[in-house]
């Protein structure tokens, strides 16, 4: 007589009180609880050794002499105009790359045309250079040692130690934002309803005010809110060409840096308390927009 076959055996799982047997698929991509846990540990412990904690050290220090000290520390002429300087940066720089993202985006998911690929890889170029070496190269087109630079002195006209040499270096490092994120975004939606306007009679700038720009706007947004905060946080390239004169170039950032190089660790972490309230509030509106973009 043939013995019977084996039969197969299968987890149970509750569901709705009763038990039924897991597949195989289930099994594999489902982690054991203790499995689970040990997960979430790792990740509440990394979040909060390596964010919240820093966090909770700049504030805790930047009230260290109370909330008067605290506001002494930012009424301080030198820290207000570093402040007033990061904002008219930030106010410039911000509205050049929502332009350029948004024209370079339109171009490159709606037209085809020759060195297209090359204009995709400039776009990417900040994140592959470093923000030193881009201060650099202004200094070498704008500085003394420039070939401008004689021309740039015949015409009285101050690039680098002066904002437009902030607003120059500040708008490279963060052209790229807006438009990697509008270019998937338009790609993926197609021209088919700005089409069918201009079919019915729209003119372009109808149909950019009506069509095009309704719905890539909570992508337009997410671009602009990041490009803001990298905008107000950038050290690197702003420290090559500001040449840290005090109540003149230093930006926020960077003030943060001669405050704590000068011992003022009350004017450092209440200066840096302004960074991390600007950082918190990119992130609520981070999340806030990719919501939007989900739906």
């Amino acid at each position: 007589m043939k013995p019977a076959a084996p039969t197969e055996t299968r987890p149970l799982v509750q569901e709705n009180g009763r038990a039924h047997p897991r597949s195989l698929v289930e099994q594999l991509t489902t982690e054991r609880p203790a499995t689970r846990r040990i997960i979430i540990a790792v990740g509440v412990a990394f979040l909060g050794i390596f964010l919240v904690l820093p966090l909770v050290a700049i504030f805790w220090a930047a009230f260290g002499s109370g909330i008067s000290g605290y506001f002494a520390a930012l009424s301080d002429p030198d820290a207000l105009s570093a402040i007033e300087l990061t904002v008219i940066v930030a106010l410039i720089s911000v509205p050049l790359n929502t332009v350029f993202g948004f024209a370079v985006a339109w171009a490159v998911a709606r037209f085809d045309f020759y060195g297209k690929s090359l204009l995709k890889t400039l776009i990417d170029l900040p994140f592959s250079v470093s923000p030193v070496i881009a201060g650099l190269l202004f200094m070498l087109a704008f500085g003394a040692q420039g070939p401008l630079w004689p021309w740039l002195q015949a015409h009285h006209i101050d690039i680098v130690f002066a904002l437009p040499g902030l607003v120059l270096a500040t708008t490279f490092v963060t052209f790229s934002f807006v438009a990697r994120e509008l270019i998937p975004l338009m790609e993926a939606q197609g021209s088919d309803e700005e089409e069918a306007a201009v079919v019915l009679g729209a003119s372009g700038w109808q149909m950019f005010w009506r069509v095009t720009l309704p719905r890539v706007r909570w992508g337009l947004l997410y671009g602009i809110t990041i490009t803001n905060a990298r905008a107000m946080g950038e050290f690197g390239a702003v420290s090559v060409v500001s040449g840290h004169v005090p109540g003149v170039t230093n930006t926020l950032p960077l003030y943060v840096e001669v405050m704590y190089d000068d011992y003022n660790f009350a004017g450092a972490f209440a200066a840096a308390s302004l960074l991390a309230i600007v950082a918190m509030a990119t992130l609520a509106l981070k999340g806030a927009f990719e919501r939007k973009l989900r739906h």
